[in-house]
């Protein structure tokens, strides 16, 4: 009985239906109503009766009982008042409404603030920027922000940036990619396209040439080929003979056994020829260059079927583009992104060096930066070049035969727009798009050709790394003569990055866009060079303030970034874009 009167002290209770009132509950309830009544008082005045306590702690030591028991009347009095707030009894519903309404204030009051804070930041950020800012960006004004970037912006200079305002759109616009989200894969083989076991009409020997990703999109190629001839596939062999000379096989680049396993359902791959055909002599064909399926069927498949065994002598760009059945385009897609995996060597020691460039949650560019000597005595670009550099470029390219242009005005090219950039032009080109002094760049080349080498891009972005300098020397040993392995980690490592940048469109660049478009549409700028020459003149004459250069060259890259656009086809197969630039359509479907 006591217990429960406690409960009922400070208008608590269980609400149960109450006993019936005997003598003695009639006097217990008046007494509890009496006491309750005394007890709303002390909740109403608890400051006037915790001063009273004090009062009596501190009175002479003859009191000392009268002021214990005066406290253990004083504690079960605040306890009561504490159960009346935390156990609201029959006014449960009334409680609960109450505090949901405040709850629903509160938080309506919070978010507009927010909002109103946010908005007052800047008000170009979109949606996904919300609450992102860097703490040493929240911690000032916005309208002193805005102003300070902008004064920045009049007086900006190539050797001085102002890194506050770069990084405050680092987050917004510089490292965003394209909008996707009504794109996703669709390279699934139907039932009717599978293989058919020990059916094959013959043997096809592939001489897969030129550099890394040349071969790798050619041996894609022959995939594709093997699937409408419905043929066996050997394993193909690597050219040896490139500028590169890089010796290494099949099996020492790429995961061989998992291109066969995974290739399995769609086309039959061997390591090598049957025994009762080992001593054939294979017919030797070179492909013609970009064909459409009608070639293969109608007159390669004859050939195979006579001979049994086709030696192909060169794999790149021997199917078209454009005008290929729906379900070859995807199994090029799922040879060239899937069944090509680099080996586990390779794998490992790239996904390290995607970690070390990520630590701390930092972004990092993949440049490809193809100002190497190879590429430039080809194209006959010699700006910023010396005059002993110039000549020996020009050497080097009358003595290799396969290179047909001999006699090349390189200022032309380049007011064309077909040279790479050079280090300093890059240099330029990333601060004015935005990206602050302390981005790391990664360089997807190899080795910079000119005496002057990185330095002009250094000076303005300390934080550029290679494979030479992120890995140690244990790490790179295996790799060492092995250029096409090297370039296998560069390719993961530009795949990997949070932005790609090229300023050659070769074969690396091709490749590694459109394996970044295939996962997703991931930011890959494509610098168009000759409007960018052509203003960087305007800005050297000066035509041209920075801050005009910086916004034109904004403006013209808005549509550069590799988002959903479809493949353009164009009147001759050289002069379209990529299958494998750029796979939609053919490998990404719309959700639609």
């Amino acid at each position: 009985m006591s217990s429960a009167g406690g409960e009922n002290s400070c208008g608590g209770g269980d609400g149960g239906k109450p006993p019936l009132p005997t003598m003695t509950t009639k006097t217990v309830a008046k007494t509890r109503r009496r006491a309750g009544e005394h007890e709303d008082a002390g909740c109403g005045g608890g400051n006037n009766m915790i001063s009273h306590a004090a009062g009596h702690l501190h009175s002479n030591n003859n009191q000392h009982r009268t002021a214990a028991a005066d406290g253990g009347v004083l504690h079960r009095k605040i306890v009561s008042c504490a159960a009346r707030v935390v156990m609201p009894g029959r006014n449960l519903s009334g409680w609960v409404l109450g505090a949901l309404t405040l709850l629903a204030v509160s938080t309506a009051f919070v978010k507009i603030s927010l909002m109103k804070t946010f908005l007052k930041v800047h008000a170009r950020m979109s949606p996904h920027d919300f609450l992102q800012l860097p703490p040493f960006l929240a911690a000032e004004g916005g309208a002193g922000r805005r102003r300070r970037c902008a004064a920045a912006a009049d007086t900006h200079k190539f050797s001085n940036h102002n890194e506050t305002c770069n990084y405050y759109r680092k987050d917004s616009e510089i490292w965003r990619n394209p909008i996707s989200d009504n794109y996703t894969k669709c390279v699934e083989r139907s039932s009717r396209d599978t293989r058919l076991q020990n059916n094959s009409n013959g043997y096809i020997l592939v001489h897969a040439n030129g550099g890394l990703n040349q071969m790798k999109t050619g041996i894609s190629d022959m995939v594709a080929i093997a699937k409408l001839m419905n043929a066996t596939l050997v394993l193909p062999y690597l050219d040896h003979k490139s500028f590169w000379t890089d010796p290494s096989e099949f099996k020492e680049i790429f995961n061989w056994q998992h291109f066969i396993k995974s290739l399995e359902d769609d086309v039959h791959v061997v390591e090598a020829l049957p025994p009762h055909l080992a001593d054939v002599k294979p017919l030797v064909k070179t492909p013609v260059s970009w064909s459409k399926p009608g070639y293969y069927r109608k007159v390669i498949l004859k050939l195979l079927k006579k001979h049994k065994v086709i030696e192909f002598t060169h794999s790149d760009s021997r199917l078209a583009n454009n005008g290929i059945p729906d379900s070859i385009q995807k199994l090029r897609c799922h040879a060239m992104y899937d069944a090509l995996r680099f080996t586990d060597g390779i794998e490992e020691l790239a996904k390290k060096l995607v970690s070390r460039l990520k630590g701390n949650g930092d972004h990092y560019i993949a440049l490809h930066l193809r100002y190497e000597k190879d590429m430039l005595a080809f194209t006959g670009c010699n700006h910023n070049l010396t005059k002993k550099e110039a000549e020996e470029l020009r050497k080097l390219r009358h003595k290799t035969r396969h290179w047909k242009e001999k006699r090349i005005n390189g200022t032309e090219r380049r007011l064309q727009g077909t040279c790479p950039m050079t280090p300093q032009e890059a240099a330029i080109f990333l601060e004015a798009m935005g990206y602050p002094a302390s981005t790391k760049i990664y360089i997807v080349a190899g080795a910079i050709f000119g005496q002057n080498g990185l330095n002009a891009l250094q000076e303005k972005y300390p934080n550029v790394y290679s494979h030479s300098n992120l890995a140690t020397a244990e790490e790179l040993e295996p790799f060492i003569d092995r250029h096409n392995q090297l370039a296998a980690l560069d390719y993961i490592v530009a795949v990997e990055s949070d932005v790609f940048a090229y300023t050659y469109d070769g074969n690396m660049a091709k490749a590694v866009r459109g394996h970044r478009i295939f996962e997703g549409f991931r930011k890959t700028i494509n610098p168009d060079k000759k409007k960018f020459v052509r203003i960087l003149g305007e800005m050297d004459r000066g035509e041209l303030t920075w801050k005009e250069f910086a916004s034109e060259l904004r403006n013209l890259q808005q549509n550069s970034t590799a988002g959903p656009n479809p493949r353009v086809v164009g009147q001759a197969p050289k002069l379209e874009e990529n299958f494998y630039a750029n796979p939609l359509p053919g490998c990404l479907c719309s959700r639609r």
